[in-house]
């Protein structure tokens, strides 16, 4: 419930003091995108948003709610897809966006190392890394509208994992503000600092419920100079997942991307989304999108990909396949990856899972999940896609033709646990990428060990007693 006794009156004139009429919002008009979450399933409510322009004013304006006993929600971009940045009508709590906070502190592409502020756009990170001939890998869909304090919060994955891992793999050191409004400076560019906890890990992740992450000294790598592409007919999951094997093993493991793809995926992007093309003659089930990548220039990276090819076609792994010519080519494969996403929303309604299993149980997981579900609900029409080099499917489920959409819909939670339960027992995850924000509190906690949720509790009681940060959002209250 909201706070009985906070005033928000007189919160509201000490915040308008501090960062000014522009650093506090509370007009419904202006709010209303800020409340509602990229999927549509939740909408919120706020007293007022507050915009701080530095690390300061963050940390001035979170002391004076806790003051008040009022909670907190931080933002970032606002392209989560767990409702972990929506703040419900019974907590009160002020929305705190971080968009304003958009600077570059330092670029050293010596060290390999660049830190920027919370709300700096992914996309503007990997365009300052690249001004300097560096690369910042973090790739996923919203790239140019999340922001990396929000990518850091949820510890978000994308295209890349494989080769350059998570978010969380990405940090050197994190500034954050803290609950009571102190805050922590951990930027930091060491590579090895071995002196206890390392403490930067309880927020990427976090989700922002142990605190507010305001900058974050992150990880930079020699840009590539040679990739090769290829879109491939697989003769199924598990083909795939030998060819990866195959491909990691051959090229001396500059496999950047190995994405898997199904016929109807494919379809719905033709049918929905410019600009995409069939890149094979004939159609087949199920298809594989990789890049390799190297730091040199030497030409051998297309003669690799041609030899694995044909070696797998040659042992019935491969049906086809075709290589990218040059850039223009290569790209307008990842716009048949980009447009899966896009395309599904023009088919109704759909049911999403963003889970994870060991990368040599993806097959199997496929076989019993796509059973399963076509057992609950006949004419479903399945979707799962995804980061196959990390074993990370997005398992979506597109409505029978003639369904009503919001009864389909309706069956949502029923159908993630019969899902999620496949998943726990081939030993994987309910939240391989997206995290747990709101949506998945409950899940999370039926099949995660009690002890760890006991530990989840403990941690957030041990930072956040008066739990004023992101109130229930990933542990349960």
């Amino acid at each position: 419930m909201p706070p009985k006794t906070a005033d928000y009156d007189a919160l509201r004139r000490d915040l308008i003091a501090l960062l000014g009429e522009k650093g506090v919002v509370d007009d419904s008009e202006t709010l209303s995108p800020f409340l509602k979450d990229q999927r549509g399933r939740y909408e919120g409510q706020t007293p007022f948003m507050i915009r701080p322009a530095n690390t300061e004013e963050v940390s001035r304006a979170v002391a004076l709610c806790a003051e008040a006993g009022v909670p907190l929600v931080p933002q970032g971009g606002n392209t989560g897809l767990v409702a972990g940045a929506v703040p419900f009508p019974e907590d009160g709590a002020v929305l705190i966006n971080l968009g304003r906070m958009n600077r570059v502190r330092n670029l050293d592409p010596t060290d390999y190392s660049i830190t920027v502020e919370a709300g700096c756009i992914l996309q503007s990170v990997q365009q300052a890394a690249e001004a300097v001939d560096r690369l910042f890998p973090l790739s996923l869909g919203a790239e140019g509208s999340c922001q990396i304090g929000g990518n850091l919060s949820t510890n978000a994955g994308g295209i890349h994992v494989l080769r350059y891992g998570n978010a969380r793999d990405l940090v050197l050191g994190l500034e954050v503000v803290l609950p009571d409004g102190r805050v922590w400076d951990g930027l930091t560019a060491l590579r090895k600092d071995n002196t206890g906890y390392d403490l930067k890990h309880l927020f990427i992740g976090g989700e922002g419920t142990l605190g507010i992450i305001t900058a974050a000294t992150l990880k930079l790598f020699p840009r590539p100079r040679e990739t090769a592409v290829a879109f491939i007919a697989v003769a199924g999951p598990a083909a795939a997942v030998d060819l990866l094997a195959r491909a990691r093993e051959a090229s001396g493991d500059r496999v950047a991307a190995f994405e898997l793809i199904p016929r109807i995926g494919l379809d719905f992007a033709l049918r929905h989304v410019n600009g995409i093309e069939d890149p094979l003659a004939e159609t087949h089930d199920w298809y594989v999108l990789t890049e390799l990548a190297s730091g040199q220039a030497d030409g051998s990276l297309r003669p690799v990909l041609e030899d694995l090819l044909a070696s797998a076609c040659e042992d019935g792994l491969v049906i086809d396949a075709a290589l990218a010519a040059n850039e223009r080519q290569a790209a307008a494969f990842w716009h048949i990856r980009e447009g899966l996403v896009e395309g599904q929303k023009f088919e109704g309604g759909s049911i999403k899972h963003d889970v994870s299993v060991p990368v040599s149980k993806v097959p199997s997981f496929l076989d019993q999940a796509l059973t399963l579900v076509k057992e609950m609900v006949p004419g479903i029409r399945p979707v799962p896609f995804g980061h196959l080099g990390d074993g990370n499917i997005h398992f979506n489920l597109s409505q029978p033709e003639d369904a009503d959409r919001e009864a389909y819909l309706g069956r949502w939670d029923e159908v993630n646990h019969a899902v999620h339960s496949l998943v726990v027992d081939l030993g994987g995850s309910i939240s391989a990428e997206h995290g747990i924000g709101f949506m998945k509190v409950a899940e999370n906690t039926r099949f995660k060990a009690p002890l760890e949720i006991e530990m989840m509790q403990r941690v957030k009681a041990a930072l956040d007693p008066k739990n004023l940060m992101n109130p229930g959002k990933v542990v349960p209250r």
